[in-house]
């Protein structure tokens, strides 16, 4: 496995597209910080590009440089959910990011509970993103054998695996206040 978790570093380094697996699903990813690597994600998952995806992040410390502020009331939200199937938007820090990645209101964030994205992300350095591995409108993958061959040959690297949770996040806008959930996902959260 490391040879292989050393491959995909590289080969985000250099700005191609991986697809890996997570905690709740299959995900597409490039560095959040090269905007043509994320153009080409955007294409290559036929994504509208005013659909804003979620980040993978490998820690809350990681996400701390990647966003404005983390409100006093949201972090003991992210210390009970994280790692784990909860995405959290809030404010992203101007030029750190791609522009197609930053939504209206701010960034989706998520430290997922998986060692392959984790340890991907810390040997790149960079966030990850994480939207789901399938071409926009398609169901989204649990399983390898869920994954599109179409996709699959469009990208640079599939690394075999398997999920857990086999549900999407729950995404909880927290640039607002109240905080407003967008998604009801694998967490329960009652605002």
């Amino acid at each position: 496995m490391e040879d292989t978790i050393q491959h995909a570093v590289e080969i985000l380094k250099s700005g191609g597209i991986i697809i890996y697996p997570t905690d709740t699903a299959f995900g597409i990813g490039c560095r959040i910080d090269d905007n043509k690597a994320v153009e080409r994600l955007f294409k290559v998952r036929k994504r509208p590009f005013t659909q804003t995806p979620p980040v993978l992040f490998d820690s809350l410390e990681q996400v701390k440089h990647y966003v404005t502020s983390i409100p006093e009331d949201v972090e003991p939200l992210l210390k009970k959910y994280w790692p784990g199937a909860l995405t959290v938007i809030l404010l992203a820090k101007a030029g750190r990011i791609s522009p197609l990645v930053v939504g209206e209101t701010g960034i989706g964030c998520r430290v997922p509970n998986h060692e392959i994205p984790l340890r991907i992300i810390k040997g790149l350095g960079v966030p990850i993103i994480g939207t789901s591995a399938n071409f926009s409108g398609e169901p989204t993958p649990y399983h390898a054998t869920d994954l599109n061959p179409q996709l699959t040959g469009l990208v640079d690297l599939v690394i075999q695996g398997e999920t857990s949770i086999q549900k999407e996040s729950t995404v909880i806008d927290c640039t607002q206040n109240p905080w407003k959930i967008l998604r009801h996902g694998a967490i329960k959260i009652q605002i």
